[in-house]
């Protein structure tokens, strides 16, 4: 895709400075640009690259204040990172393969209802009862199992397997590979040591909105249902147990593990490798960073570092300690041993 520096300012409101019939024909970071790339500076610690890039173009805020001369046309913005992300979906938009129709092979169970302007790719599976609303894209070698509902405009990539019963509302994009609806991990011990399987004869329901990366196990609920509601996006690799809740607007970066029966609140954003234990609540407007570990229940606008995870200054603190205890330690073996000296000891 091909556009002048004047057309791109005008579909973003943004004041040209520089040279105006440029033309960009691809996005890139400001470090890597080259001549013919966009570029964007919305961090300030980026703030040295833009007078070196190479880029034809770069997306600042109205308010900055260059301290030497710009060689990249500037097109001023209220916020570099949002303009950049919409002009991505467009061009991801137009991208995107536009598909119709049935391909063949597949299998399609009797009483399937497609919704306008579908599209099944070849090796995929719909069995009995399942409904889809408008425009949804299925692509090659998945798996929708009977009763499935899929809402309008929901999109699942290669290889994604949606197990019997669950639902999956508007708008949502599933990507290749994962798994919803898989059974919970519910064993009953015996008294020879041995397990007894509990049914997992609950559902997994996916509210509009939401987007699920690659590879991610969603297991149904032994009773009722497992729940992510609107908005929340998921990252690769993450592990959402049965029963679970994941409140709107909630974000998770990759290999999140969430044990049964938690609750996760509205607007969390949590790092990747974060475990939680089973059977808690986690309120909302908390932030969790990487590798932390929560085993009890959370409040609301927490910021929490460490396993088990506590507030995230005492944590830095903590980690400035832990870097001193060498030094601590041989300080207090010199005065063990001026201690020693002076008492005859």
């Amino acid at each position: 895709m091909q556009i002048t520096v004047g057309q791109l300012a005008a579909m973003v409101n943004g004041a040209i400075e520089g040279d105006s019939n440029l033309v960009i024909s691809n996005y890139a970071k400001i470090e890597e640009a080259q001549s013919g790339d966009l570029t964007f500076l919305a961090n300030p610690k980026y703030t040295h690259y833009i007078y070196e890039t190479k880029a034809s173009a770069v997306l600042v805020r109205k308010d900055f204040v260059p301290e030497q001369e710009v060689k990249a046309t500037m097109v001023r913005v209220e916020d570099p990172y949002a303009t950049l992300a919409q002009l991505l979906n467009m061009v991801g938009e137009m991208m995107r393969p536009q598909r119709r129709g049935v391909e063949q092979p597949c299998f399609i169970a009797d009483g399937v209802e497609l919704g306008e302007n579908c599209y099944v790719g070849a090796f995929a599976y719909l069995g009995e009862g399942v409904k889809m609303g408008k425009n949804v894209k299925i692509f090659p070698q998945t798996y929708v199992g009977d009763g499935v509902e899929l809402g309008d405009d929901v999109t699942l990539y290669p290889g994604v397997k949606v197990y019997h019963g669950c639902k999956i509302g508007n708008r949502c994009t599933v990507h290749a590979g994962t798994v919803i609806g898989g059974d919970g991990f519910g064993f009953a011990p015996k008294p020879d040591g041995t397990f007894d399987k509990i049914s997992q004869i609950g559902i997994v329901i996916v509210e509009d909105d939401v987007e699920i990366g690659a590879n991610v196990t969603i297991d149904r609920a032994t009773m009722g249902a497992t729940v992510i509601k609107r908005g929340v996006k998921l990252d690769n690799l993450i592990q959402v147990a049965h029963n679970v809740e994941i409140g709107e607007n909630t974000v998770m970066a990759a290999q999140v593990g969430i044990a049964g029966s938690t609750k996760i609140g509205r607007n969390n954003m949590i790092g990747g490798q974060v475990g939680f234990a089973g059977h808690i609540t986690v309120g909302d407007n908390n932030g969790i960073g990487a590798q932390s570990g929560i085993p009890n229940s959370v409040g609301d606008n927490q910021r929490l570092l460490g396993s088990p995870g506590i507030n995230a200054l005492d944590f830095a603190r903590q980690t400035v300690y832990m870097k001193r205890l060498g030094d601590m330690s041989n300080e207090l073996r010199e005065l063990k041993k001026k201690v020693a000296k002076l008492t005859g000891e």
